[in-house]
This record gives structure tokens, sequence and C-alpha cells, in this order.
């Protein structure tokens, strides 16, 4: 993706930012498209042909029909909206975050009840904490 970030080397971890949400902004559209039930039934009936729709990276249609849950992330879907495909399929908040990381149901609750992912091993390989102004970023320009 182009103008890297600090963050882009944090491990499983994409940030919406402002070039995922222009990266995405087909597939997101996709995924919304889900809240419909005229539209989850047309999607049920054909997915591929439904996909047609939206002028997707080829990536990004393969990651739909593979259910590539962290895949859609990366290549631009915003959490909230690839979760309507989720929840098309049947699947709770906790089962997609399940599917993200690779672990099972019970390995993610006691993750969770243990105070969630450790810090260790997650965090940017660079281990800096400015931000992305502090590198001289410009965020009406990252908007454009």
């Amino acid at each position: 993706m182009p103008g890297a970030r600090e963050y882009d080397d944090i491990p499983g971890t994409f940030v919406f930012d402002g070039r995922r949400s222009r990266a995405g902004y087909a597939l997101n559209m996709f995924c919304m498209s889900l809240s419909d039930a005229r539209n989850r039934e047309l999607f049920r009936a054909d997915e591929a042909a439904y996909l047609d729709r939206y002028p997707m990276t080829p990536e990004q249609r393969e990651a739909v029909l593979e259910r590539q849950w962290l895949r859609l992330l990366e290549l631009g879907g915003n959490i909230y909206y690839t979760f309507k495909l989720a929840a098309f399929d049947g699947m709770t908040f906790q089962q997609l975050a399940c599917k993200q990381i690779g672990v099972t149901e019970e390995e993610y609750v006691a993750m969770m009840l243990s105070g969630g992912r450790s810090i260790e091993g997650n965090r940017s390989k660079r281990g800096t904490a400015k931000s992305h102004e502090d590198e001289g970023g410009d965020r009406e320009a990252d908007r454009g």
C-alpha cells in the first residue's frame, strides 16, 4: 500500500486509515449492501454474479468468496462492514475474531478473560511511538 506508515508492521493488524478506506470502498459498499434482505437473497443465489455489481480488485473478490477474514481487512475492509458478511454466514463477532486470529472460541474466551492478547510480539517492529504528524504527515493530505 503506498505511503507506508509506522504502524504498517504491527503483526496481524491492518489499521483502517485513509489509504485502506480508499482501497476498500467497493468492498465495503458490497458488505453494506448485505443490510438489505433482497440483496442477501441475491448474494445467496449466486455470490460471484452478485459481486460483479461492485468494482472490487480480484484479490478482494477472492477474499470475499473464500471468506479470508483477515485478508479482507488487509485489502481495505472495515471490521464493522466485513462483519455484515460474517453475520450473513451466521457468525457472531466473537467467532469472526477467532477466525481472524486463528484460535478456537475457547482459546479466545480464555485470552480475553486473562486480559487480552499479549503485547509481546504484537507491536510495531520499529518500537517507536511517534504519531503520523510527528513524522511530518498531513491529515488533510491523507484524506485526499
